[in-house]
Order: C-alpha cells, then sequence, then structure tokens
C-alpha cells in the first residue's frame, strides 16, 4: 500500500528540508538578536531556540540518511552505521516533540490562571526551570531511544535485507521489538499529544470565559478585543492542531512499517519534515516583530515591490 519511489520522497524531503532550515534558522538568529539587545533570555526564547536547533539537526540527520541510503543501493555499508543514525533520528524527534509540547505548556501557564495553588505553583517552578527542562528532553530522548541499539541488532542477525528494503531499517519481528515499538510511539507521540491537547482546551476555556466577561462589562457594545494576547492563543492553538494532524499522518505510517511491514521509512521523514516546516512558520507568525520583519523582507526582495516607495504629500501652498 505504502511502496512508493523513494526518490520522489526524497525529493519532496529536500524541499521540506529547505524550508525547515530557512525558517527555523531565521527563529534562531532573531532569538539570538533580540538576546543581544535585551542581554536577558525569556523563557519562551530559551523553548523556541532549542526547537529550532531540534528541527534544524533532524532535518539534516534525516537528508542524510535518505542520501546515503539512495546512494549505497548495495547496502555496503555498515549496519551500525544506519542503525546509529536512526537512533539519533528518533531521538531528535523525541526532543522536538517534547519541546513542542513544554512551548504549549509554558503558554497555557502564562495565558490560564488555575484556582488551584499548588497546581499553579508547580507550573512557575517548571517554567522558572526552562533551560534545565531543556537540557533534560533530548538526555531524555537519547535514554528512550537506546534500546534500539539491541532490538535492531538482535533483529538483524536473524534476518537477511529484504528486496528493495531501506539499508539499515530492521523492522522488529519479535515479541520484544514490537513492545518496544509501540512503548516509543506513545512516549514520543502520544503522551506529549496529551500534554498539549490538555493545554489547548484549558486555553480555549480560558479564552471563552475571558470574552463573556469582556462582553457582558460592554453590554455587547463592541465586539471585545485582545491585541497581541490574541496573536499568541492563535499560534498556541494552531501549533496543537498541526500536532494532532501529523500525530495522525505518523501513527498510520509507523503501523503500516511495523504490522504491515511496509517498505516507507522514508514517509515517516517526510512526514516529520512537513511539520517541522510548518510550525515554524506558526512560530514566526506568533512574534508578531519576526512576522513583519519577514513579510518586509520577503516584499523589499520582489523586483514588483523593491523600487516601490510611497510617494510624499506634497506640501501646502
Amino acid at each position: 500500500m505504502l511502496e512508493t519511489n523513494k526518490m520522489a520522497v526524497l525529493v519532496i524531503t529536500g524541499l521540506l528540508a529547505v524550508m525547515t532550515v530557512f525558517f527555523n534558522l531565521y527563529l534562531l538568529l532573531m532569538s539570538l538578536h533580540n538576546n543581544k539587545q535585551k542581554k536577558k533570555w525569556a523563557p519562551c526564547e530559551t523553548i523556541i531556540t532549542a526547537l529550532s536547533v531540534g528541527n534544524g539537526a533532524h532535518q539534516l540527520a534525516c537528508f542524510l540518511w535518505m542520501t546515503m541510503d539512495e546512494v549505497d543501493t548495495q547496502c555496503l555499508i555498515t549496519h551500525t552505521y544506519y542503525t546509529v543514525l536512526l537512533l539519533l533520528i528518533f531521538s531528535l524527534k523525541f526532543t522536538i516533540m517534547w519541546t513542542t509540547a513544554f512551548l504549549t505548556f509554558y503558554y497555557s501557564t502564562k495565558l490560564v490562571t488555575t484556582p488551584n495553588e499548588c497546581y499553579t505553583h508547580i507550573q512557575l517552578v517548571i517554567v522558572k526551570h526552562a533551560s534545565m527542562v531543556v537540557g533534560l528532553i533530548p538526555l531524555m530522548g537519547l535514554v528512550t531511544c537506546m534500546p534500539m541499539l539491541a532490538v535492531f541488532h538482535e533483529f538483524h542477525g536473524n534476518q537477511t535485507t529484504p528486496l528493495n528494503q531501506d539499508c539499515g531499517v530492521i523492522i522488529p519481528d519479535t515479541t520484544t521489538g514490537r513492545v518496544y515499538d509501540a512503548l516509543y510511539l506513545i512516549v514520543a507521540d502520544v503522551l506529549p499529544g496529551m500534554l498539549m491537547i490538555k493545554c489547548c482546551i484549558s486555553i480555549s476555556v480560558h479564552l471563552a470565559i475571558h470574552l463573556h466577561h469582556m462582553k457582558t462589562s460592554t453590554n455587547g457594545a463592541h465586539a471585545p478585543k485582545l491585541g497581541t494576547q490574541m496573536r499568541v492563543i492563535r499560534m498556541t492553538l494552531s501549533l496543537v492542531l498541526l500536532f494532532l494532524c501529523f500525530l495522525v499522518m505518523d501513527l498510520f505510517v509507523n503501523y503500516q512499517i511495523s504490522v504491515k511491514h511496509e517498505n516507507a521509512i522514508g514517509l515517516t521523514f517526510l512526514v516529520t519534515s512537513l511539520y517541522t516546516a510548518l510550525s515554524a512558520m506558526v512560530l514566526i507568525y506568533g512574534k508578531k516583530t519576526f512576522w513583519k520583519a519577514l513579510t518586509a523582507s520577503c516584499f523589499n526582495e520582489l523586483p514588483c515591490m523593491a523600487n516601490r516607495e510611497v510617494p510624499a504629500p506634497a506640501a501646502h501652498k
């Protein structure tokens, strides 16, 4: 069902890689520029910087694996190379998912005030140590993916490489391998998705209550306005919606690979690449200064807009 043209997937992933690297590099440079001006890292900028670095590293690792797999058609490169590279890719994917979930958690703590003081205090403590949490997430991803070395090696010893099978991609057909594969998907995809849904519900309920109070206080005289806060809310909800779409596609592709043994590992990279590119665009939109600077620079590059200037008003005689 999912037997695809590997070269077509490689080309599309390459195009998405350019978008991902461009948008995430832009996020990184703008965050560094803000830090240089303010002389201080805000927690959201720390998380976004870590996310942009993780997105870029994941994209480069995916494209390297797909390029080597396309070049090494006879699978002459050692199996260990592919296994370690896949371990790095899935570890970075774990990092991206949980860092995105942590970012939505951060914004929910800023937008939503809960009546439970103990819960609010725990949230503030977590946000206060954002740098430590951002550092722990990649470490946890690496620890979570380490069993791949044992599971993949164990299965590789009992199976020859099938025709048209990606080099180094071993579908665990043992009970241990399948259990690990299911646990990885739950920990790396489902749990951060549940956290993001929880944050999305909290923000949506808070927004509905807040708008109701604003409308009541003005007796419906005019539509309630939230200004820049509404931009952050739209960004956060868009991130959650985007993640849920990615989650459905990723689980489906992994089901086809693990259960039906389809040769579609490249599609997992394609889906993740699409997600990282779009999520970076959403994050840039959420930062009004970032979005204005990006759109202004893009318009200035267009020939029809570059030499176009707003004429000065004529002086009254």
